[in-house]
């Protein structure tokens, strides 16, 4: 016999739990599952979220999980979803392990991962002294020798971007792309140096930078530095739903409902690759949460 759910949300991480949180309160059958891999697994701290600032990363998804538990309804398991397809008006879906059932509406919250920069001694450092975002982690190293890795203008914007943070900026471009003659001319009247020649290793200890040495064999000593290299969705899921993608490769969705273009399919969270906060994809979640509860009760014409 096929386990049926009203919902099966994949993925637990901020958008997912916060979803969770919300159709369990409707008591609507959840199955929740949890691949137990997080883009933010290698940060510190949360910053951002009202009510848990400085909260680990590994801290609050915990919290969430023992709260979904005082909920009959939803079912967290920790699976992988391969396969998800429409069937009957609704979906048929397979988890790793062989496992699989059917749900009424599916979300997706399976986030992004980071493309970060293969530079020798980068993994001891990421989520400590070296990281993606400004939002999340530039107040931290507030007045600081601040780093941006970045090719051309891209990495020139986010450099300064970066001066809000702090006046010790230095660009280094890895040897790629070209920065213009204008964005030059912006760095410059920044006082942001350019360092154009490839990195050859970030030297650090105890997950704290302190200096870049580059291919040419100068070196800058540097306390923080933040990448702009791109980032690409963790699941291919929507991809093999037909839900359609805007220029950054997001899934676009109604403002309103987080329905994407395939009817009965939401998305919440980075999947999205709207604003890339916990705070903004717990937001999401719950969003789409409601959503999902007032879809169904409008099919049992109770709405």
């Amino acid at each position: 016999m096929i386990d049926t759910y009203d919902a099966l949300i994949v993925g637990a991480g901020p958008a997912g739990l916060s979803a969770a949180l919300i159709l369990g309160r409707c008591r609507r059958r959840v199955l929740l599952c949890d691949s137990g891999s997080h883009r933010n697994s290698t940060s510190r701290a949360i910053h951002g979220l009202l009510g848990h600032e400085g909260c680990s990363p590994s801290e609050l998804l915990a919290i969430g999980a023992k709260e979904l538990e005082k909920y009959a309804t939803v079912a967290h398991t920790h699976a992988e979803v391969s396969t998800i397809m429409p069937s009957n008006g609704g979906f048929r879906f397979t988890c790793t392990g062989n496992a699989s059932g059917s749900a009424r509406k599916v979300l997706l919250a399976t986030g992004l991962v980071d493309e970060v920069p293969n530079l020798a001694g980068i993994g001891a450092l990421y989520g400590r002294s070296v990281h993606h975002c400004p939002y999340c982690d530039g107040f931290e190293h507030s007045d600081q020798l601040i780093a941006v890795y970045g090719a051309g203008d891209k990495g020139a914007g986010l450099a300064l971007m970066m001066t809000q943070w702090s006046s010790e900026v230095i660009l280094c471009t890895g040897g790629e792309g070209t920065v213009t003659k204008a964005m030059t001319q912006r760095l410059s009247e920044r006082g942001i140096k350019l360092f154009p020649d490839p990195i050859a290793e970030l030297e650090g200890d105890g997950g704290r930078l302190k200096r870049i040495r580059f291919q040419n064999g100068e070196a800058v000593e540097r306390t923080a530095m933040f990448f702009t290299t791109g980032c690409h969705q963790k699941s291919n899921l929507s991809k093999l739903l037909g839900c359609t993608r805007d220029e950054k490769g997001g899934v676009v969705t109604d403002p309103v409902t987080e329905e994407t273009s395939v009817p009965g399919v939401y998305v919440a969270g980075d999947v999205s690759r709207d604003v890339l906060l916990v705070a903004v994809a717990a937001a999401e979640g719950a969003k789409a949460g409601v959503a999902i509860n007032h879809a169904l009760l409008k099919e049992d014409g109770l709405c």
